[in-house]
């Protein structure tokens, strides 16, 4: 009995922990970080729980839409759908998917931010400093889809139409990239941004480990309209390298009407309760497209307005991966 006692002591910091002598300063430093950095946010996580993580050290403000306002740190994130005034049908959970995946990904090791100007072009224009691709990692040389988020080009909605878009994007193993653009600007400054990204993502395709064959552009709203004129014009209209034109152009409710002789492959959505772009416009384009023998997809869905994301609880959920399946078609 007294053996049995002995082991039983010498047992008790294994079963109970800190309260029985382990405390943190007995971990070694390397495996606190890596518990710090693998916290992953819940909906009652806050807003100042995004900008102190240490997986978005560096970046964390291009992690949020504003650039130009203070943020209440105290707002739970499920209540993030306040900093998005032109979106709709915010959920939490796309909305925690999308940063918690990028939380892992910095856990196990790789770099999700990516800048995309020098630091001289940064020094020459200040404005360049909030922009870069967070990079959402799918099969090893697989192709790549470019997302560029709406905002009315006031701010950038990523936390729902970027990084949702890309968790769905990648279970069809594709390599996804998430533009943070220039805002306040206008259209054609944030076009120049995207031109950037997929010249960057050109340039370092080996490092990446992306296919640049077949890419397709992606964008909601403000970012329909940048996704629009890269397909009707090309990389190099806007500033960028010399590039082939995307396989495919996705867009989501824009009322974007300039158009080229020549489209790419294009699959449109919208919401039959759109009061900022209205399925007359949407349809308008579509017209002139097939007009032009492009290769169309259009989905209208009941019931859902403007900038509804990954279409979550909502008649347009799973448009994404319809909109993937399409793009496959275009590869």
């Amino acid at each position: 009995m007294n053996g049995l006692k002995t082991i039983l002591l010498a047992s008790l910091p294994f079963l109970f922990g800190p309260a029985a002598g382990i405390t943190e300063s007995t971990i070694p430093q390397s495996e606190q970080a890596q518990s710090t950095e693998r916290r992953l946010l819940s909906a009652t996580s806050t807003v100042g729980d995004i900008l102190r993580h240490p997986a978005f050290s560096g970046y964390a403000d291009r992690v949020l839409p504003w650039d130009d306002r203070p943020y209440d740190e105290t707002m739970k994130l499920s209540e993030i759908g306040r900093l998005l005034p032109y979106h709709s049908a915010v959920e939490t959970g796309p909305v925690l998917g999308g940063l918690n995946r990028m939380i892992e990904d910095v856990a196990a090791g790789q770099q999700v931010f990516y800048d995309i100007y020098f630091d001289a072009d940064k020094r020459a224009d200040p404005s360049k400093e909030n922009t870069g691709l967070f990079f959402f990692r799918g099969r090893p040389g697989a192709p790549f889809a470019i997302v560029s988020p709406g905002g009315g080009f006031a701010y950038v909605g990523s936390v729902h139409e970027g990084f949702p878009y890309a968790v769905e994007i990648n279970r069809q193993g594709y390599n996804v990239f998430v533009l943070k653009y220039r805002v306040g600007q206008g259209g054609r400054v944030a076009t120049q941004d995207l031109a950037a990204a997929i010249s960057y993502v050109f340039r370092n395709s080996r490092t990446l480990d992306v296919a640049t064959e077949g890419y397709s552009v992606w964008g909601s709203s403000a970012g329909a309209r940048m996704a629009a004129f890269i397909g009707s014009h090309g990389v190099a209209a806007f500033g960028g390298d010399a590039l082939p034109r995307p396989a495919a152009v996705v867009m989501a409710y824009t009322a974007h009407a300039d158009h080229s002789d020549s489209e790419p492959p294009t699959f449109a959505v919208v919401g039959l309760d759109d009061g900022i772009a209205p399925p007359s416009s949407m349809e308008s384009r579509i017209a002139e497209l097939k007009r032009l023998g492009s290769t169309v997809e259009y989905r209208e869905f009941p019931l859902v307005g403007h900038g509804f994301g990954t279409g979550a609880g909502t008649s347009a959920e799973g448009w994404i991966t319809e909109a993937t399946r399409f793009w496959e078609r275009s590869l």
